[in-house]
């Protein structure tokens, strides 16, 4: 694994990161940017990925990042669920939802990815030992 000195050198942020540009972009479009409860909802949760994964990145320890890495992990899947949401509603085409279905995939794993190595290395507040 790469050298990881700040959370922006975590790919799962970086991922997410892009999902958040996406997010936004795609609300901010026709009968979505007017669906205001749902448009607000799924960029929340969206910059819930990016925020917690940073602030677990400076907590104390191991285990406390593990933590703060599952509440990323839970509002990616909350991204999903309301993307299809916006789906059914004929806020976005076929093509669209599937991509952005698959952006969400790739950084809900790299989550649980980073956990799984999280689990087996020693990290103490923003540190790798």
């Amino acid at each position: 694994m790469a050298t990881i000195k700040r959370f922006l050198d975590i790919e799962a942020w970086q991922k997410a990161r892009d999902l958040v540009k996406c997010i936004y972009a795609k609300s901010g479009e026709g009968f979505f940017a007017r669906d205001f409860a749902l448009r607000d909802q799924i960029r929340r949760a969206a910059i819930s990925i990016v925020s917690n994964i940073a602030e677990g990145f400076e907590r104390e320890g191991t285990q406390e990042f593990i933590h703060f890495l599952s509440v990323p992990k839970g509002s990616a899947a909350e991204v999903e669920a309301q993307l299809y949401v916006a789906f059914d509603q004929g806020y976005l085409n076929q093509q669209t939802f599937e991509e952005m279905c698959q952006q969400v995939t790739s950084v809900k794993k790299l989550i649980a990815g980073f956990m799984r190595y999280l689990k087996e290395t020693d990290f103490r507040g923003g540190k790798f030992k």
